[in-house]
């Protein structure tokens, strides 16, 4: 097992913020988020202060939503929470990364084909721009886009695995596996840990990420918030 700090992993979106994305952060007083066409992302320190709370709604246009990960702490008063997701966190405790001959790099002209897909099997959030937070695999059959895999979070130490999916059609012949298995090849490469954040209901990738040697770390909630409540449809 490769040496690294498991601290960051309690606050991950604002780790990698602060360091190997800190290109990307829109910065307010001590809040950080992503750019909304990059990640869907706020993140405060730990713990957040009333100050970081009013910071963090600086980085908001009136109306707009993000999602913030946490571990279940409250949401102060002054903001409106749409709507939680219950996630598990999962680390590579026993991986070995394993390269794929069928996945090929993706890129900025294969965006197009990566945001159907995503549409047809909601992995998670997937944007326009996502693709430029690291390195993201796909599988072509008979050359249409079939499955993909990348990485989004990352910070020392440690790049989180994100966005995997398989066309319906092709599910249950280990695409999923081979590409999840090439990301943490290449992860390893780097001398870092692999982890990943999985909806709690989804236990059939749950089990995936247990056959490959993921261990549950912790659980954590993802909730959709701002800082005002949204316009009524009656506006």
């Amino acid at each position: 097992m490769l040496p690294s700090d498991e601290a960051l992993l309690d606050n991950p979106v604002y780790a990698a913020l602060s360091g190997a994305h800190a290109r990307f952060a829109e910065v307010s007083g001590r809040a950080r988020r992503y750019p909304v066409d990059v990640a869907p992302f706020v993140a405060l320190p730990s713990p957040p202060s009333a100050q970081d709370w009013q910071d963090a709604a600086g980085l908001f246009v009136p109306g707009t939503y993000a999602a913030v990960l946490h571990d279940g702490a409250q949401i102060p008063p002054a903001w409106k929470a749409i709507r939680a997701f219950d996630a598990l966190q999962m680390v590579g405790e026993r991986v070995t990364g394993i390269d794929c001959p069928e996945a090929i790099s993706l890129g900025a002209a294969d965006v197009p084909e990566m945001l159907e897909l995503v549409a047809r099997t909601e992995p998670g959030p997937f944007l326009n721009r996502t693709i430029e937070l690291g390195e993201y695999l796909g599988i072509r059959r008979h050359g249409a886009l079939v499955a993909i895999a990348g990485e989004r979070l990352r910070f020392h130490g440690w790049t989180e695995i994100s966005s995997v999916c398989t066309l319906p059609t092709h599910r249950g012949h280990g695409l999923a596996s081979g590409l999840v298995n090439a990301l943490i090849a290449g992860i390893q490469r780097r001398a870092e840990r692999p982890f990943l954040h999985v909806l709690s209901p989804n236990t059939s990738a749950i089990s995936l990420y247990e056959q490959l040697g993921f261990r549950t770390r912790r659980s954590a909630t993802i909730t959709v918030i701002t800082p005002e409540a949204l316009p009524s449809a009656e506006n």
